[in-house]
């Protein structure tokens, strides 16, 4: 095999080259995307048109450089990889990222009155409500968090109730009220945090 890639006109920029740019630009520009896009549903306003403008950017480029060699079958695949993997990228980057504000609502029996307490003492604000489910009287306990909290808070929960029913939000804006500090990570400020308007 590769005593007849030396012999021939063997077009390595067309056929080796050229697909690998074009795979890492895909990469780079659907991750743009990708981040894009779950920025706009955040509401950052003012990143997601940033985002869009490199995002294209680089897919004209991409585009153009496909256009003029419509004759190499790897630049297809190298075009068709990197749009996957760059979905894949963009998810794990905005996983990183943890962009937003979570509404947190945890059911228990009104009897498990410690969860709430142990929640405070490790920082974090807890509305209390009383309601009634099939079973008995219920406590509704309501915790705003970062997304960069939820896995601590998780954690919490589930070593302290590790049989209750909970439910997780986005909060698109909050205001005012009871903002804590947990850590070394400052959660909220007492102004209003606004994702959106």
């Amino acid at each position: 095999m590769l005593e007849i890639l030396q012999t021939t006109n063997f077009d390595w920029y067309a056929w080796v080259i050229l697909p690998l740019i074009i795979f890492f630009a895909r990469i780079c520009d659907v991750t743009l995307g990708t981040i894009r896009i779950i920025s706009v549903s955040r509401g950052l306003r003012k990143l997601a048109p940033v985002l869009g403008f490199f995002e294209v950017l680089i897919w004209v480029v991409v585009i153009g450089q496909l256009v003029q060699n419509l004759t190499s079958p790897t630049a297809y695949l190298g075009y068709a990889a990197g749009f996957a993997c760059g979905n894949y990228i963009g998810m794990l980057v905005e996983q990183k990222l943890a962009i937003g504000i979570y509404m947190v609502q945890i059911f228990l029996l009104e009897t498990k009155t410690d969860l709430a307490c142990s929640l405070r003492e490790k920082g974090y604000g807890v509305t209390i409500f009383r309601g009634e489910g099939k079973t008995g009287s219920v406590q509704m306990l309501y915790i705003t968090v970062q997304r960069k909290q939820m896995e601590d808070l998780m954690r919490i929960v589930h070593t302290e109730a590790p049989d209750v029913f909970i439910t997780v939000e986005e909060a698109r804006t909050a205001e005012k009220g009871f903002f804590t500090t947990v850590g070394n990570h400052k959660l909220f400020s007492r102004n209003s945090i606004r994702m959106s308007k």
